[in-house]
């Protein structure tokens, strides 16, 4: 039996415009909701024991993992297309937009977003079944992009405190993090079994408090939870992933203060940021010239 998601309302919706996000993909609708763990039926932001706050030197900058640090969304909306497909008969290709459209909740909210017709134990285990791909086909083979050792690094000279928010399990992100040998720049990391990433950055700014925090994340989710937070500025990762673009005006428009397709000038970007002043536009691709 085949569910139908919330986005294709029994058909499939037509291809975006070009300037629109996910360029080349399918329209899914940001559908609102009061708590990405509403299918969870857990609480959320249950800390074993409580951070006490401190004082930094400079700022916070708060790093999504899939898709900011690690260049791993093409794998892991490869194992979600397929898994969706599966379990509620979606084609895969409209799957996978559909994954790549609600990242940066974790998939149990986004399976409960875009089926909410389907049984929550059939979403259940499908989610199951996505987490164990996930680690095994995707995350073995993971790598962050190739700026990213060289920014931590030059981050951390220049005294800003460094922490992590994922839709990813906390343990995960961890190890993927210490396999990689990024976890030493890291002061926290808050994932799935902590909250949402807006809980994870209101977190974020009670243990640092005075200081400007900054959310650096690649999808609409990211810069609105960011938005939504006072005293949060968001940053944002562009992508050129096969059949969903996000370009830097997609991001800005969804509150991004900056974004480009790589975060090698991050540290200047976040030094104008910090001190108040403006940066450059994001880069867009120049558009072609058509022929007479």
């Amino acid at each position: 039996m085949a569910f139908s998601s919330l986005s294709s309302s029994g058909g499939v919706p037509p291809p975006l415009p070009p300037d629109e996000p996910g360029q080349g993909g399918l329209e899914l609708p940001v559908i609102s909701a009061t708590s990405q763990f509403a299918e969870l039926s857990r609480p959320v932001l249950r800390l074993d024991t409580p951070v006490a706050p401190r004082t930094v030197e400079r700022g916070v900058v708060v790093f999504d993992l899939d898709g900011t640090i690690l260049d791993d969304l093409g794998p892991i909306s490869r194992v979600a297309s397929e898994v969706m497909a599966q379990a509620f008969g979606t084609p895969e290709d409209e799957a996978r937009v559909h994954y790549l459209a609600t990242t940066g909740m974790p998939f149990e909210a986004q399976l409960s977003q875009l089926y909410p017709a389907a049984p929550a134990v059939l979403r259940a285990a499908t989610a199951r079944t996505f987490h164990h791909r996930k680690v095994s086909e995707a995350y073995a083979r993971a790598k962050p992009f190739p700026e990213i050792p060289k920014l931590l690094k030059r981050l951390a000279a220049e005294r800003w405190t460094l922490s992590i928010s994922t839709g990813a399990e906390t343990e995960m992100a961890d190890l993927l993090l210490e396999r990689e040998g990024l976890r030493y720049w890291f002061e926290d990391v808050l994932g799935s079994g902590t909250g949402t990433k807006r809980e994870h950055l209101v977190e974020y700014r009670r243990r640092f408090p005075g200081v400007r925090v900054f959310l650096v994340g690649d999808s609409r989710f990211d810069m609105e939870a960011a938005r939504s937070v006072p005293g949060v500025v968001a940053v944002g990762r562009a992508s050129r992933l096969a059949g969903w673009t996000l370009t830097p005006r997609d991001l800005t428009k969804w509150g991004a203060a900056w974004a480009d397709y790589s975060l090698a000038e991050l540290p200047e970007v976040l030094g104008r940021l910090g001190r108040g002043r403006g940066t450059r536009p994001a880069r867009t691709p120049p558009r072609r010239k058509r022929r007479a």
